[in-house]
């Protein structure tokens, strides 16, 4: 799946979600990229954030089909530097249009991460949403966890079946 980029975001650089995204890139092939290495402004309705790293990354990873979001779950939620890539994305219709009518007909999954197998009702709907928002396919979700220290045999079925998703194109 190189037309495949995971976009990853924690605060922890080798937490669990860490082991999750390394796991989704090694069965998939997918380029890899940490947003919480970049210097990304919130959205901003003057948009006065036009300066930072969003745009010029955007541009780099505009060619991808296929998107894989991964982040942990804090509180609930995704985290904050994925909330506001997220932010930033829907940003793109009115700033650059160009590129965000470019997400049109690519496709987006989602994998969270949390301390156990509990999943969040509600948890991936922003990603969905947002999907359907840009006009993109949303290929499905995933939600993992750890213990141990590895990754659960239900978890990696559970991978395999998303990536599955993504590569031959499966809407959720």
């Amino acid at each position: 799946m190189t037309n495949t980029l995971i976009i990853f975001a924690s605060s922890r650089e080798q937490g669990n979600t860490r082991k999750i995204a390394e796991a989704v890139r090694m069965k998939s092939g997918a380029d890899f990229l940490n947003i919480s290495d970049l210097n990304i402004s919130a959205y901003d309705y003057e948009h006065r954030n036009r300066h930072d790293d969003f745009i010029p990354t955007f541009e780099k990873i505009a060619g991808y089909q296929n998107f894989i979001f991964i982040t942990p779950v804090y509180w609930y939620s995704m985290a904050g530097p994925m909330k506001i890539f997220f932010d930033r994305m829907t940003d793109l219709m009115t700033i650059r249009k160009d590129l965000g009518r470019s997400l049109a007909g690519k496709s987006m999954a989602a994998i969270c991460c949390s301390s156990d197998e509990e999943a969040y009702p509600g948890f991936f709907m922003p990603f969905a949403r947002t999907a359907d928002y840009l006009d993109m396919h949303y290929r499905g979700d995933c939600h993992t966890w750890i213990e141990g220290g590895e990754i659960p045999a239900i978890v990696l079925q559970q991978l395999d079946q998303l990536i599955a998703n993504v590569k031959v194109g499966v809407t959720i």
